[in-house]
């Protein structure tokens, strides 16, 4: 829009963000209840359109809804030291480390499991013996 109000719809093309994302956003308080136009549609404003992005990106990173709620709060305080933010970032990159460990741990075995099939029939099967319970009578 020419008049520097953007519409739902614009700003879900702008960040990429699908339009109930964004209204899930607003309900949840990420996103300030934009303004209304005459129509009862929603304005947003250039500030909403950088908040969203800086949301969009924080969530393509992986934070958490809870820490990207900190880090916007954080955002806003633009005197204040960034060791609170540097601490949310490395809680973040630990979480995304133990990850990493766990599917590195799941791949092993997977490969483990596909390296023992000898392609016979089903009822030889190593991997379907592998994911089949225990019988605990046995």
């Amino acid at each position: 829009m020419s008049s520097g109000v953007l519409t739902i719809g614009d700003l879900s093309k702008a960040t990429g963000t699908k339009v109930e994302t964004i209204r899930y956003y607003e309900r949840i308080g990420l996103l300030p209840a934009p303004d209304r136009t005459s129509g009862n549609y929603r304005a947003y404003g250039k500030s909403d359109l950088g908040r969203l992005s800086f949301i969009r990106r924080a969530r393509d990173l992986g934070f958490g809804l809870e820490q990207v709620r900190e880090l916007l709060g954080l955002s806003d305080q633009k005197q204040r030291s960034c060791e609170a933010v540097d601490v949310i970032a490395r809680d973040h990159l630990a979480d995304v480390d133990r990850k990493l460990a766990d599917l590195k741990a799941l791949r092993r075995e997977l490969d483990s499991i596909i390296r023992r099939c000898g392609r016979g029939t089903i009822g030889e099967c190593r991997i379907i013996e592998a994911l089949a319970p225990i019988d605990p009578r046995h």
